[in-house]
């Protein structure tokens, strides 16, 4: 493998921007300094004015491989992410058939080995009838376990709650869990449905998929968890109510309770929908101004441990259908880092914060090994950002498969230009070098 030598970057990690060099040798981080200019590598970048952040982590992504491969596949999903600055990710298990055996989660494993640019894990997932399965599952190579406890793409709600108590009570693994309640949806649906019919405005998305049902799974599921112990970690945060179940007074270490903020969730707001249309209908929905307000400041006082993107790409033709058949979910993770870095221009967010909730803190979530800071011995995943270089978001420069973005016509301040993979330089200016491909991510455990 080539070694690679960072020269005079701002280096954002671990609270602090210092500037720096970085010697990458072997696929890690050999040395850091003030002045390794006298090193010798087979690359040299030269990082000045630019700001060099660990590669970012996305702990939800949905790459519809196999079986949905007309709107994404890990190949190109995997390339989207790290022209974004996303070194790894850890993929769901909604796929067809649905990676609900030992037997299919692994050949998942093996289709990234051959393919994925970024580094990988895949979520095993859970049914009303697979407590065996799951035990089997060797969770310090695989990231957590999946729970659907409201239904989305690819239905695989566990609503049996005998069966939620038999995970709970045995899974010595983090449970990610999508929470919304079916039946609470279901009546809201049928509500609308009735004075509607298949037309509903996209704007009733979030009185269809309300506060009150993601709320109600969310408690239920928090209890569930404190009565068994269980390390629970609940994904997309869509309402501020939800906020009061999640702690930011005891360190993430030793939290069992932990949650995720999305970029959509932080980004849109339900006035978004008069334009965006189903463009932003997601699950959970997009709500209120004040919802997004209140969940961006949960992510910046520690109350939300992490920020994702739940990239979940549909085609246009399925997304311009009516609102009963238009499937939820976009493709959100090219742009994730450069979205967070113009909540940065903006004053609202600063650059060590991006990299904690980014990078830091889902490392340690969910107890990745060597990945996730910058330090000398860790794998070396790293983005390089140069600020003030303003570019627009068009079709001919989005790489997700699915050829749009919720972000089409939007200007980012600033421009993702050198991803490096376990010590690979995936990506720069716009070229991808591929003879290498990502790891797998390894985890310690001990929940």
């Amino acid at each position: 493998m080539k070694s690679i030598l960072i020269t005079g970057a701002n280096i954002v990690n671990e609270g602090r921007i210092s500037p720096g060099d970085v010697l990458v040798e072997n696929g890690r981080i050999s040395k850091l300094g003030n002045d390794l200019s006298a090193e010798q590598a087979d690359i040299h970048i030269d990082a000045t004015g630019k700001h060099l952040f660990p590669g970012l982590i996305d702990d939800q992504v949905h790459f519809r491989e196999p079986g949905l491969i007309h709107k994404a596949e890990i190949y190109t999903e995997a390339k989207a992410g790290v022209a974004g600055g996303t070194t790894s990710y850890m993929e769901m298990p909604n796929t067809i058939p649905q990676a609900t055996t030992v037997e299919l989660l692994e050949q998942k494993y093996s289709r990234a080995a051959e393919v994925s640019l970024a580094n990988y894990s895949f979520f095993m997932g859970a049914t009303n009838n697979n407590l065996d399965e799951i035990m089997k599952v060797d969770f310090e190579k695989v990231c957590g376990l999946k729970i659907f406890q409201g239904s989305s793409t690819g239905n695989m709600v566990v609503d049996n709650i005998e069966s939620l108590e038999g995970i709970f009570k045995e899974c010595k693994a983090i449970i990610a869990i999508h929470s919304e309640n079916d039946s609470i949806i279901k009546a809201n649906f049928d509500e609308y449905k009735a004075k509607y019919g298949d037309d509903i405005p996209v704007k009733f998305h979030p009185k269809i998929r309300s506060e009150e049902a993601c709320y109600d799974a969310s408690s239920r599921a928090v209890a569930m968890a404190k009565k068994h112990g269980t390390r629970l970690h609940i994904l997309h945060i869509s309402t501020a109510k939800e906020l009061e179940l999640f702690t930011n007074t005891i360190p993430l270490e030793k939290k069992k309770i932990t949650s995720e903020a999305c970029i959509h969730h932080m980004w849109f707001a339900e006035e978004d929908y008069d334009t965006k249309g189903n463009l932003i209908k997601w699950n959970p929905a997009v709500k209120t101004a004040k919802d997004r307000e209140a969940i961006f400041n949960a992510m910046l006082d520690g109350t939300i441990d992490v920020v994702a993107t739940d990239h979940a790409p549909h085609t246009l033709e399925e997304k311009g259908q009516v609102y009963t058949k238009a499937p939820s979910g976009g493709p959100l993770n090219q742009h994730s880092l450069v979205a967070m870095l113009d909540f940065y221009h903006q004053g609202k967010i600063s650059l060590e914060k991006i990299a904690l909730k980014m990078s830091h803190n889902v490392a340690t979530l969910f107890n990745i090994k060597e990945r996730g800071f910058i330090r000398e011995g860790y794998f070396a995943d790293l983005v390089l950002v140069d600020l003030t270089n303003p570019w627009k978001v068009e079709k001919e420069n989005i790489l997700s498969k699915c050829g749009w973005s919720p972000f089409e016509g939007h200007t980012f301040q600033s421009k993702v230009t050198h991803t490096v993979v376990s010590g690979h330089l995936a990506y720069e200016n716009g070229t991808f070098n591929e003879e290498k491909k990502g790891e797998r991510l390894k985890f310690s455990g001990n929940y």
